[in-house]
């Protein structure tokens, strides 16, 4: 981790699980309007700067409410530690902070352009961190993922967030309710931000997870909009991938250099078991995939099955169909063969062979006896009949 300047605070205190808020913390005190976020402080327009603050020995000292204020501030007292909170920022804001802290272009860049995988890179004494954060949306049942671009430096912390996710300022509550720990410094910061948008994965993983229950239920239902539902499904959580997974690589890179950076006992503690979270949630996202794939492949089994049974059943529909023809169209013949001996004897020509004949009626009776008998063996022997 970056080494802090000199500070009148020169022994740390193992105090990070001692002094952990309980279950229900107690209420915390009035928000500062720097706290607040962009949509309630009204500057969401006019300003990208949502929290700023100065802090001496873990408590505030100070709330300035320009970037040009804490520069200031900061410079008349260089033991404090900075921590700034950006949303959005312009082009000029962040240039004005790498001028400041001597930010790497390169960090400044990915910070301005967004859209990063999680990364851990090391600019000097700077530490540059990108997270991917995510919550679950109930009512639309989906995630949404924020990204969020860390500098951590000796004496300053500056946050720039892209996305509602995650609640920074929840963070901040927490760490000034707990001054002995937010006086260990920027990395306690840094591990605070850690653990705040890997605690935010655990409602995602608990909402995915009943959208596949809902999703195994649709398909053996046969609802036909479940596929759709899983595709969508399916690329969700080839983003939720990308945001853990290189995560894990990241803090144990933070955690290989432990001795090298002197970092608090406590600390490292607490990073080994965010590190715990963040690779139980890996492998989480991971069967997520696989059950994913897996009902999809189940689904267009079930799929293929029933398109199967439906042209079998056109098919066995058709093959009845032409039986029935088979046999309406034996009889039409069979009754075709008298009909035509009856019109030819019923031509009235005064020049006809039989039409004195006293034979003539037994003989036209017995033709038609005759043919329809033919015809109708003939159409017995081929099963039309």
């Amino acid at each position: 981790m970056p080494e802090r300047r000199p500070s009148s605070n020169s022994a740390r205190k193992s105090v990070w699980h001692r002094y952990l808020p309980p279950s229900e913390p107690p209420p915390a005190p009035p928000a500062d309007p720097a706290d607040s976020g962009p949509e309630d402080s009204g500057l969401a327009d006019t300003a990208s700067i949502v929290q700023a603050a100065l802090y001496r020995d873990g408590v505030r000292v100070s709330s300035p409410a320009s970037l040009a204020e804490t520069f200031r501030e900061l410079r008349e007292q260089p033991s404090n530690m900075a921590w700034i909170g950006l949303a959005r920022p312009t082009e000029a804001e962040l240039h004005s902070l790498a001028s400041e802290f001597d930010l790497h272009p390169l960090s400044v860049e990915d910070a301005l352009e967004a859209h990063q995988r999680p990364k851990l890179e090391r600019y000097g004494d700077t530490l540059f961190v990108v997270l991917r954060a995510a919550r679950y949306l109930d009512a639309l049942e989906e995630v949404d993922f924020g990204e969020l671009h860390v500098f951590v430096g000796p004496d300053f912390v500056i946050t720039v967030r892209h996305g509602a996710a995650p609640d920074l300022s929840a963070v901040r509550r927490r760490m000034e309710e707990t001054p002995d720990l937010l006086k260990l410094g920027p990395e306690a910061v840094l591990y605070a931000i850690l653990d705040a948008v890997v605690d935010g994965y655990l409602p995602v993983v608990v909402g995915v997870q009943n959208d596949v229950d809902e999703i195994e239920t649709e398909v053996f239902r046969g609802d036909p909009e479940v596929s759709r539902r899983i595709y969508e499904l399916s690329r969700e959580m080839v983003e939720f991938q990308r945001a853990t997974r290189p995560l894990v690589g990241m803090l144990h890179a933070l955690m290989a250099g432990f001795a090298k950076y002197g970092t608090d006992e406590e600390l490292q503690r607490y990073l080994r078991d965010v590190a715990d979270h963040v690779t139980h949630t890996s492998e989480r996202v991971d069967s997520f995939r696989q059950a994913l794939q897996d009902i999809l492949t189940v689904n267009a089994t079930l799929v293929t099955q029933q398109q199967n049974a439906e042209m079998r059943t056109l098919a066995e529909a058709g093959f009845q169909q032409n039986e029935e023809i088979k046999k309406i169209s034996s009889w039409a013949a069979i009754l075709f063969a008298p009909t035509l001996v009856g019109t030819i004897y019923g031509m009235n020509f005064a020049h006809m062979p039989e039409l004195h004949w006293v034979l003539g009626y037994p003989f036209a009776v017995l033709l038609m006896a005759v043919v329809c008998t033919s015809l109708y063996v003939i159409f017995k022997k081929r099963d039309w009949l």
